[in-house]
């Protein structure tokens, strides 16, 4: 049999939720006087939103095969991905074969690296190649896991972020992660508001349910050390994504400054294997949170893994639905996942990327075996308007 080759590349846009989880209605915990590098700003402190964190919306890839199959994916980036993808990355997909996909990466990217590099191109290019795998596994009528090598774990197990880390542990999960509220220019008042939410969850929770702090990139190293030093009364696991992500210095300063036993944890935000080389080689974190839409794909998240087991990492992506769930159940060095209470009250589990996903696996009792179906296993919802903005 030949093999079938690329004949289109598509990409659109959506608003309200999908991969763009920030995109919500008022009311929602996950806009709710968040710490973030705009906290500085009263006028920007009660919501994200206020600032743009929900300009975006999400950008939809599709790649269809000379045999009839489409693949798809999701991420962020709206109309500036749709762009980047139409424009310029299309080139470098349209008439390779499905199987190429490491080619096709190592094109993009570096056709791209006078402009790109990280941010919204390196979303684009995750969201090509989401897509690329998503089609591969349709063509070959197999998940996407089983192309990675096969599970190596019956099911998943996941912590769940949100507001309500007691409710998610009556929900089965291992873990709750809170979004800190209150960054340093809140001064001191804030710090005790932090901490008295952290001693409330943990007599909610008991001594044994895992409690995180996200701190979203908010804060320096003096108030990072300052609050997981007395976070370690409550039992806190870890202090996640403290400083910018560029701070490489501040975070190996951290990591060798809060109490022992606590993780160090961030890569949210970082992308491509020499990124996440620098935070491991400086020894800035104990686990790397790639998000698998912004780091360069399931394609560049194979080599950030292998470099982080290395160097005895663990790798936890960033909560990124069924594009995470398939990486994550095939790696030894990633032993749990995490999921996005995308609930406004965080109170019941509903899927992460809802409502622009059909079949969207979500855990129940905190585990959850993923779907033996092709690709990636999900559908788009044809009730959700896409707009192609830039057709060619």
């Amino acid at each position: 049999m030949s093999t079938p080759t690329i004949t289109h590349v598509r990409a659109f846009t959506v608003r309200g939720g999908g991969a763009d989880y920030h995109d919500q209605d008022h009311g929602h915990w996950i806009d709710d006087h968040i710490a973030t590098p705009m906290s500085k700003y009263p006028e920007y402190r009660q919501s994200r939103q206020t600032f743009g964190l929900n300009v975006l919306g999400t950008l939809v890839v599709e790649i269809e095969a000379s045999s009839g199959e489409v693949g798809f994916a999701v991420t962020t980036g709206g109309d500036i991905g749709a762009w980047i993808v139409e424009k310029h990355l299309a080139r470098f997909v349209e008439g390779q074969k499905v199987t190429d996909i490491e080619k096709m990466w190592d094109q993009m990217f570096n056709g791209s690296l006078f402009y790109g590099r990280k941010g919204i191109v390196l979303n684009a290019i995750s969201g090509v190649d989401l897509a690329l795998w998503d089609l591969l596994g349709k063509v070959r009528q197999e998940p996407v896991y089983h192309l990675l090598g096969g599970a190596v774990r019956d099911e998943l197990q996941f912590y769940a972020t949100g507001a309500r880390p007691d409710l998610a542990q009556q929900m089965g999960f291992i873990g709750g992660k809170l979004p800190l509220h209150h960054g340093p220019a809140e001064g001191e008042e804030g710090l005790r508001k932090n901490l008295e939410l952290l001693a409330d969850m943990r007599q909610r929770v008991g001594d044994d349910f895992w409690l995180m702090y996200d701190c979203w990139m908010s804060l320096d190293v003096n108030y990072a050390t300052r609050l997981a030093q007395k976070a370690q009364e409550f039992g806190l696991k870890w202090i996640e994504e403290a400083l910018p992500p560029d701070d490489y210095w501040g975070y190996a300063e951290l990591r060798r400054n809060v109490p022992k036993g606590m993780l160090v944890t961030t890569g949210e935000h970082e992308a491509t294997r020499w990124g996440f080389r620098m935070l491991l080689e400086m020894g800035c974190c104990d686990i790397i949170q790639p998000d698998v839409g912004w780091c360069g794909g399931i394609t560049e998240l194979i080599k950030i893994s292998a470099l982080a087991d290395a160097h005895n990492a663990l790798v936890v992506p960033h909560g990124s639905s069924v594009y995470s769930y398939h990486f994550v159940i095939t790696r030894h060095n990633s032993p749990f996942a995490e999921f996005l209470m995308m609930a406004p009250q965080a109170d019941k589990v509903v899927p992460m990327f809802n409502p622009l996903l059909l079949d969207e696996p979500v855990p129940v009792n905190g585990r959850m075996k993923v779907p033996d179906r092709p690709g990636f296993g999900v559908r788009l919802n044809p009730d959700c308007a896409l707009t192609r903005p830039y057709s060619r």
